[in-house]
């Protein structure tokens, strides 16, 4: 136990946040939690989250927490192909992004699958049991950050209440509220929208889909689009319709994204002159579309340390979702952080030890990701990304 712990704010209740203030709870150092969600059921995020276990495994193990997550976690197909726009395969396995080392600067070695999923509301359920009573307070939307000196700052709440903290920790994701206080960094539009979809259990309703999608995966792409579809717990096969264009596509095409058929129809029409088995990913989806524009920061995001501040997982690092693996890199810089800050006597070096380490291992991931997301979706592909995987395995 710190003789006098640092007052320590974490601003959102995602995986990375939460995963940070158990590990500094298990360590002896308190911590509180702002959620902006009146409850958990108020998360807003997509329902599952696949994490690469490479980075995600020794964070769940420095939390006490890695046995309780195999039992909510669902294998993923580990294998992915690529192909072009009439399913001919041109590579069997696309290559893994280049591994992340973890946060003692090796890769954890120890065994199980490279991929699992996990339901987004049974993880957090997880981490959020695991926290002592009271450690999350819901409904405390941060409304700014007013520096007090020595590394202080302020936080004014939507409600109107403030508090002091010596250490504030931005994990309040891609529009974080922090992230202001350290970098004039703004995530920006890739260019790229994918609109989610899926087929539930594929194997017994449509088993021409899942002999398509093989043990894991598809990436078919051509001339600045794509079809992913990808073997999910449960039998679900997960598809993305990817293109480059206006983030305001439905608009401008006249679709309300509520139209399931409507959308459809679209989707098709942009897909015309496609493999007919193919485009059977979007005819026999079910549960309608989302859209999701791809934003990302820039690479690389970096910022002058500054005392009493500091970012994880989004906040610091948003990155194309193709191979960027972010979901478990925020759970890496959760544990990371809290270890940094538990292992010495004063937290503004812990801090920097942690910034030092954990930007240019983003950066990593976030400009392979970048790269991926530009090969795939170019003009020229797929030999573009043939090309970037190719040189990717050497």
């Amino acid at each position: 136990m710190h003789p006098t712990p640092p007052r320590i704010a974490i601003i959102g209740a995602g995986p990375g946040g939460l995963l940070c203030a158990r590990v500094l709870q298990r360590s002896g150092i308190p911590v509180t939690v702002f959620a902006h969600e009146a409850s958990v059921a108020g998360d807003p995020q997509g329902a599952v989250l696949e994490l690469r276990m490479t980075t995600a495994r020794p964070a769940l193990r420095a939390a006490g927490l890695y046995e309780e997550f195999t039992d909510l976690a669902r294998p993923v197909g580990q294998g992915m192909r690529l192909l072009d726009h009439t399913a001919t395969v041109l590579l069997q396995d696309i290559p893994e992004a280049p591994g992340v080392p973890g946060a003692s600067g090796a890769p954890d070695a120890s065994g199980g699958p490279g991929r699992a999923e996990a339901d987004r509301a049974g993880l957090r359920g997880l981490l959020l049991s695991s926290l002592a009573e009271g450690t999350v307070r819901w409904g405390s939307y941060l409304r700014t950050l007013h520096p007090c000196g020595d590394g202080r700052h302020r936080a004014e709440f939507d409600d109107g209440h403030t508090e002091t903290f010596d250490l504030v920790i931005g994990a309040d994701g891609a529009w974080s509220r922090v992230r202001p206080m350290l970098s004039d960094g703004t995530p920006h539009y890739s260019g790229v929208t994918f609109v989610e979809t899926g087929v539930a259990d594929a194997g017994r309703r449509h088993p021409h889909l899942a002999e398509l999608a093989g043990d894991g995966g598809l990436l078919a792409l051509s001339a600045g689009k794509g079809l992913i579809a990808r073997r999910h717990g449960r039998g679900r096969l997960q598809v993305y319709a990817g293109f480059r264009g206006s983030q305001d596509w439905a608009l401008e095409a006249g679709v309300r994204m509520t139209d399931t058929e409507a959308v459809r129809a679209v989707l098709l029409d942009g897909f015309a002159g496609w493999g007919d088995r193919l485009r059977a990913l979007l005819e026999e989806s079910d549960g309608g579309f989302v859209s999701r524009p791809l934003f990302a920061l820039p690479v690389p995001h970096a910022w002058t340390h500054t005392p009493g501040l500091t970012l994880l997982g989004d906040a610091a690092h948003l990155m194309a979702p193709l191979f960027g693996g972010g979901a478990g890199l925020a759970l890496l810089d959760g544990w990371a952080l809290a270890r940094a800050l538990a292992d010495g006597d004063d937290p503004d070096a812990a801090v920097r030890a942690y910034e030092a380490a954990m930007l240019p291992r983003a950066a990593q991931a976030a400009g392979y990701a970048a790269r991926a997301l530009a090969a795939a979706f170019a003009p020229d592909a797929p030999d573009s990304a043939l090309r970037f995987l190719r040189a990717a395995r050497e």
